[in-house]
């Protein structure tokens, strides 16, 4: 994806801390960066072998936690009003 796309899709992230986050997936191996010299700049972020595998495992994680939310809600609603 486009640095731009990527800001797009994450409304609400600041610029600075999306840069950062990139550059920090970058140097753990999960993205790869690709700068294309164009007017303006083009940069596109790429998942590598292993930033797939771990979006498999997220995937998982979101799927469940999308299944359960209510349950969580609830529980926590009921937590904190001191219901049993």
């Amino acid at each position: 994806m486009r640095f731009s796309e990527l800001d797009r899709l994450l409304a609400g992230v600041s610029q600075k801390m999306l840069t950062q986050t990139l550059r920090a997936l970058e140097r753990d191996g999960l993205l790869t960066r690709t700068v294309t010299p164009t007017v303006p700049v083009t940069v596109t972020y790429e998942l590598t072998d292993l930033g797939l595998s771990l979006h498999h495992v997220t995937r998982g994680l979101r799927q469940w936690a999308q299944t359960h939310m209510d349950q969580v809600l609830t529980s926590r609603e009921k937590h904190d009003t001191g219901a049993s």
